[in-house]
């Protein structure tokens, strides 16, 4: 069945389309288009996210108007139709083929391919191209302010402006003025077999019913229109043969029975149906005047503000025994709640049932965080418990949640239909997300809900639940995923050297907190409630010392640029207001050598550097860092703060501090430092030194041996012998923060808008698809091209990356960027097809 559909909800997966009538269905992802599902089947391939592939949510929004088929109908455990939908042009579609299409139509297209003059649109029927001309959608592009283009998998209200070579080749507009003018003629061949939703047509009144109107329409069809759909300022005054405007809301597949409506939201193409506030949804109204009853149906009530809302046959009365239909009559009032709204009908949805509306409960937003509620067990997964709160919000109870100790069998101790009372631990209603507990210790608790880093104040003592206990300690969860760090040296009044052989993974824990970051959401707690710890008491103890060393080393702070200089930036601590001036030299300004220039070159007096760490506090003057790997190694513990912590075997993160011909020196956090010899430098034959490792490199290093007596270590800087055994995921850290920096670098670039050579750069990243000409083909093999989109920057390709392919000057071709040196300015690429084809 073919019915136009308004979206109500998106996600991630799925699209929720409210229907006529008060019904609403789904959208799964994989049922937009085909070009999308290929997409989404590549991502899921290649395990990467795809750049040319968006989400649902990039492109979808409430209130936007779709055709839609109906894929299946399935009843669920609880009685309940499911409504499972496709959008997808192919099915939506089916009756049109290419003899059938002609100027003026308007149907549904999704684009399924950005070109430069415009997009290719899959409209779902075979053997036909359909071209949307960028001109053609430009006001489109910025009503909606989804960016500068159209993405893939977009769903599009499309007129057809040129039919060529036999309905072969189409041109299509979605130009707002010419979609909202559209109108279905007879001169456009439209039969029953191809007729869609949310076309509008020129009707005429043929017969009056107390359930509706008949109407006729393109000469030989007709259609009904409901009492839902009637023009709510014109519902008395219809007469036969009225001329009026009408839109096709649904067209059944068997009987051909077309409905419409006669809302005046639905009458100009791409149009949106009114919205419900958010403040009614869950409202009890004192009195609702009935306006009309059908017996078969329901009955529309007028409600205080002078909407109308709906209300189906069983939410007139507790059963239908107890119904009484006297009470319905017009005029008569009635107390009801709204639980929900219909934006194909721009109608309430109502009970007036007694339990509907005393319920404490009706949707995900009354739930909030630390509730305690009532439930019962419907389902038992590997995962954990399904919960049904109410007939519409339902929760999941993990596995590890189940009980205060974790259950192997959790079906002897919980059956289908028990009573249990829950705790919330998370409640998401966007996402229809609600995540519970049945630990006694959490559900019974009386001590505060720490659902948020702003609510953790020091000393305040909470209760939370383990999820991992390390050598470094345990690390605590509380609600809406807030969770901090409980150091060793805070477990417990007596040193504890084995964490993991005291706590588990789901031992629920009374816990103080001792310090809060709410903006890098960093929580430091204690088990040790009695006293106060020992840091503190140091702190209080000695406050000329607190004065001195105003920063501890691993400690984060927020800056301001001050000054640039030669080797570093000067800086500005905002946690004393400016009243704290720190160094950052370049060298740490990221973890690889170029992105350091790179940043230093673009950052400016007056930038905000966020989560800078305290790498020292020798002399007054304060060193900072923000070198990823050196400081997640501090947070971690994986450091040692003397040279009597150091052991044979140990991997440490650190820095080089000096490249001598005989070997590396580095730097370790807390001021350790130690050798690495020429032949412990690299797998490689070193010759030059230089030529494998610059100054301020971060490096991960292997102690070799201790020298107790004239304090020296020798350390192994071989990626071989450095590696703590998934070498893969360290690799990939590594990379993932090398492009996050180049992202941050490239948003720096913009905001400065600096040359168009600059701008240039910015949008050349690795994977991008260019358009060059050949400039010259030198003695080497090598190759330089040139371009419009690469105007100003020397681009070439080595002769291994020109693949198999004889070029010569002038010839246009397709390349692949590899790497941009934003310092001179290259940009390296790759002709290979192999490289090309991959690309989505």
């Amino acid at each position: 069945m073919l019915l136009l559909g308004c979206i109500k909800e998106v996600s991630d997966y799925e699209l929720v389309v409210s229907l006529p009538n008060g019904l609403s269905g789904f959208v799964p992802v994989t049922q937009i288009s085909d070009a999308y599902s290929k997409m989404l089947s590549k991502q899921v391939a290649q395990g990467e996210l795809l750049e040319d592939l968006h989400s649902l949510l990039d492109m979808y929004s409430p209130g936007m108007l779709v055709r839609c088929i109906v894929t299946s109908v399935e009843k669920s455990a609880d009685g309940r139709r499911s409504i499972k939908l496709s959008i997808d042009p192919r099915k939506v579609n089916k009756g049109l083929n290419a003899s059938a299409l002609a100027s003026g139509m308007l149907l549904s297209g999704v684009v399924s391919s950005v070109e430069d003059h415009g997009y290719l649109i899959d409209i779902g029927v075979s053997g036909t191209h359909a071209f949307l001309p960028r001109q053609k959608a430009q006001n489109y592009i910025k009503a909606v302010k989804r960016g500068p283009d159209l993405k893939i998998g977009q769903n599009l209200n499309c007129v057809i402006v040129e039919v060529k070579n036999e309905g072969r080749v189409v041109l299509l507009s979605i130009d707002r003025s010419e979609v909202a003018a559209s109108l279905a003629t007879e001169r456009q061949n439209w039969t029953l077999s191809n007729l869609l939703p949310g076309l509008v047509v020129k009707a005429r009144v043929q017969k009056l019913a107390p359930l509706g109107i008949k109407l006729s329409f393109l000469s030989s069809f007709t259609g009904i229109v409901d009492f839902m759909h009637m023009d709510p300022e014109k519902s008395m005054n219809y007469s036969p043969d009225q001329v009026m405007k009408a839109c096709i809301l649904s067209v059944h597949p068997t009987s051909k029975v077309v409905r419409l409506t006669l809302r005046q939201a639905f009458l100009h193409p791409g149009g949106s149906p009114d919205q419900l506030s958010n403040d009614r949804m869950g409202a009890v109204v004192e009195e609702s005047t009935v306006k009309a009853f059908y017996k078969q149906f329901g009955a529309i009530f007028e409600l205080d503000d002078g909407t109308l809302a709906f209300a189906r046959l069983k939410h007139l009365s507790k059963t239908r025994k107890s119904f009484k239909p006297g009470a319905f009559k017009a005029g008569c009032k009635h107390k009801c709640r709204i639980i929900d709204y219909s934006l194909m009908d721009e109608m309430c949805i109502v009970s007036l049932k007694y339990q509907i509306i005393e319920a404490r409960f009706l949707q995900y937003q009354d739930i909030h965080t630390g509730d305690v509620v009532q439930g019962k067990v419907f389902a038992l997964k590997p995962i954990g418990m399904q919960v049904k709160v109410t007939d519409g919000i339902k929760g999941l109870v993990p596995s590890m949640h189940l009980a205060d100790v974790i259950l192997k069998q959790p079906e002897k101790k919980y059956n289908i239909g028990d009573e249990v009372k829950c705790r919330v631990l998370e409640c998401n209603p966007a996402g229809k997300k609600l995540i519970l507990t049945l630990k006694k210790s959490l559900v019974q608790s009386k001590l505060p809900i720490l659902s948020s880093y702003e609510d953790a104040k020091p000393d305040l003592i909470t209760h939370g639940f383990v999820v991992c206990a390390r050598e470094f300690g345990c690390i605590v969860k509380f609600y809406n995923d807030v969770k901090g760090l409980v150091p060793k040296n805070e477990l417990g009044l007596e040193p504890i050297s084995c964490p993991d052989k005291v706590f588990h993974e789901g031992q629920v824990v009374k816990v103080m907190v001792l310090k809060c970051e709410p903006q890098q959401e960093r929580l430091l707690l204690s088990f040790r409630l009695s006293s106060k710890p020992a840091l503190e008491d140091k702190k209080e103890g000695t406050p000329k010392k607190k004065q001195e060393m105003k920063y501890q080393i691993g400690e984060m702070v927020d800056v301001k640029v001050l000054k640039k200089k030669d080797n570093g930036l000067e800086v500005s601590v905002l946690e004393d207001e400016g009243n704290v001036i720190a160094w950052i030299p370049t060298v740490h300004l990221s973890d690889s050598v170029v992105n350091c220039k790179l940043l230093w070159h673009c950052l400016q007096e007056g930038d905000v550097l966020p989560r800078v760490m305290c790498l020292s506090d020798k002399g007054g003057r304060i060193i900072l860092s923000r070198k990823s790997a050196v400081i997640s190694a501090v947070q971690e513990e994986q450091v040692v703060r003397s040279f009597s912590e150091i052991q044979p075997g140990m991997l440490l993160t650190g820095y080089v501090r000096n490249v001598m011909p005989f070997g590396v020196f580095v730097e370790f956090p807390f001021g350790v430092t130690g050798l690495a010899p020429k032949v412990s430098m690299s797998d490689k034959f070193v010759t030059d030194t230089k030529d494998h490792f610059a100054v301020g490199q971060t490096v991960i290093a292997k102690v070799m041996s201790i020298d107790e007596e004239k304090q020296r270590v020798l350390l192994n800087l071989k990626v071989s012998e450095c590696s703590s055994g998934d070498s893969a995921a360290e690799s990939f850290t590594l990379l993932n923060q090398y492009f996050k920096e180049m992202k941050e670098i490239r948003n720096l670039l913009r905001r400065r808008e600096e040359s168009s050579m600059a701008q240039g750069l910015c949008e050349l990243v690795p994977g991008k698809e260019l358009q060059l000409v050949v400039q010259d083909v030198k003695e080497d093999g090598s190759a330089l091209f040139s371009g419009s989109c690469v105007t100003g920057l020397t681009v070439t390709a080595t002769r291994y990356h020109l693949g198999d392919k004889s070029i010569v000057p002038g010839e246009k071709i397709k390349a692949l960027v590899l790497h941009v040196d934003a310092f001179t300015s290259t940009v390296y690429v790759s002709l290979r097809e192999k490289l090309l084809k991959q690309r989505p």
